[in-house]
């Protein structure tokens, strides 16, 4: 409750006189500085250095495999079969397990280079940075042709595209990065290159078609991919399109009259599932809107829009006992985090009670599944 309270008034003292931004570096620049230090202690790591026998592509494509697909008792050793909600602890997540590292490590280093102006954390930043992107020898493929495969079913879906969501954060900390001199020209036009590229596959592939066409978060976190990417190379056209499909595809399908988003609330863990596609959104919201186009405001004929969303599950954070649906079936008592949603909504609609709810929630988690379900983490980069 301490800390809470602490949170809160640090929080408030931050803010400048009315309408200003809040000065989340202030909020956050210690804790900053913490995982900033503890990023500087490890050398770059891709995913060429945890190669899969079971993947179909090579050792620099990405492969994950699908969480809640559990080998079948009734058929050793055939088909796996689905158990929504429950992850297989023996599937393959070492892919993951790096990429979450990756987008943890730069992040964290590019947002203590803002925040204290040393040098050093922003070449160790560019390190990561030329090892995914750059080295031919360490760098990922620009696709996810191989992500969330199931044994005995697929070599992968579309559906794997959600798991470079990680890479949102990223693209928005090299934004960050480009306003200093670490990265040479050259290495500026191949990590666009490569986001370009990946872009392409993206909106052209298979399956970033089938993901594109998710009713539920996988739509969104397709979207909000689109979106930081295209943003981070400059591409206006791919903009504009995303613009137009958050409004005319994901709030008329991802939310009902009242807010709520019923896609998420039926599945075996509702109210994760609801921040999670709630942060999606947000962040698109925060990429997306321009002075003339403002997603935040936006509402289609019958209200369905951001603002009415944060409304119906804004009570549900500040106090989860009101929640009117069963428990998670697993990770229920990690929820909510400091959702960015919060303070996302809270800058841009003018809303305070946003902004103190945002201050007083943990920040960070130890939990393996919070981490790969959270993937904003340094709001003082945005």
């Amino acid at each position: 409750m301490l800390q809470k309270m602490l949170c809160t008034l640090l929080l408030l003292f931050c803010l400048p006189v009315a309408g200003q931004p809040l000065d989340v570096a202030s909020v956050d620049r210690q804790r900053i500085l913490r995982e900033a230090a503890s990023s500087l202690a490890q050398a770059p790591l891709t995913i060429t250095a945890f190669p899969s026998p079971r993947s179909s592509g090579g050792v620099h494509d990405f492969y994950s495999e699908g969480d809640y697909w559990w080998p079948d008792p009734a058929q050793p050793g055939g088909p796996y079969i689905q158990r929504d909600g429950l992850t297989n602890p023996d599937n393959f997540v070492a892919h993951r397990r790096v990429l979450v590292r990756f987008s943890v490590q730069v992040p964290a280093l590019v947002a203590a280079w803002k925040v204290s102006g040393e040098r050093r954390y922003a070449e160790h930043a560019a390190a990561h940075l030329r090892a995914w992107f750059i080295d031919p020898a360490t760098r990922l493929n620009p696709n996810l042709q191989y992500a969330q495969a199931i044994f005995g079913r697929c070599s992968g879906r579309g559906i794997g595209i959600i798991d470079t969501v990680h890479l949102v954060e990223v693209a928005r900390a090299i934004e960050v990065l480009e306003e200093g001199d670490v990265l040479s020209a050259d290495e500026r036009r191949q990590i666009h290159q490569w986001f370009t590229d990946y872009l392409q596959w993206l909106t052209t592939s298979r399956n970033g078609q089938d993901e594109r066409d998710a009713k539920n978060n996988h739509g969104s976190c397709w979207l909000l991919q689109v979106a930081a990417f295209a943003h981070l190379t400059g591409d206006q056209q791919l903009l504009a399109y995303a613009r137009d499909r958050f409004k005319t595809v994901l709030l008329p399908t991802q939310l009902a009259a009242d807010g709520s988003l019923p896609l998420e609330l039926k599945r075996t863990k509702p109210y994760g599932y609801a921040l999670f596609d709630l942060e999606a959104l947000a962040a698109l919201c925060r990429i997306l809107s321009t002075p003339s186009d403002n997603l935040w405001t936006y509402a289609t004929p019958d209200g369905r829009g951001m603002a009415r969303a944060m409304a119906w599950m804004a009570p549900y954070i500040r106090d989860k006992r009101t929640w009117p649906l069963p428990p998670d079936v697993m990770y229920d008592k990690e929820w909510p985090m400091r959702q960015t949603s919060l303070l996302f909504a809270g800058r841009a609609l003018g809303k305070p009670d946003y902004l103190a709810l945002w201050a007083s929630l943990p920040a960070d988690s130890s939990v393996e599944e919070v981490i790969r379900n959270f993937f904003i983490r340094q709001p003082a980069l945005w």
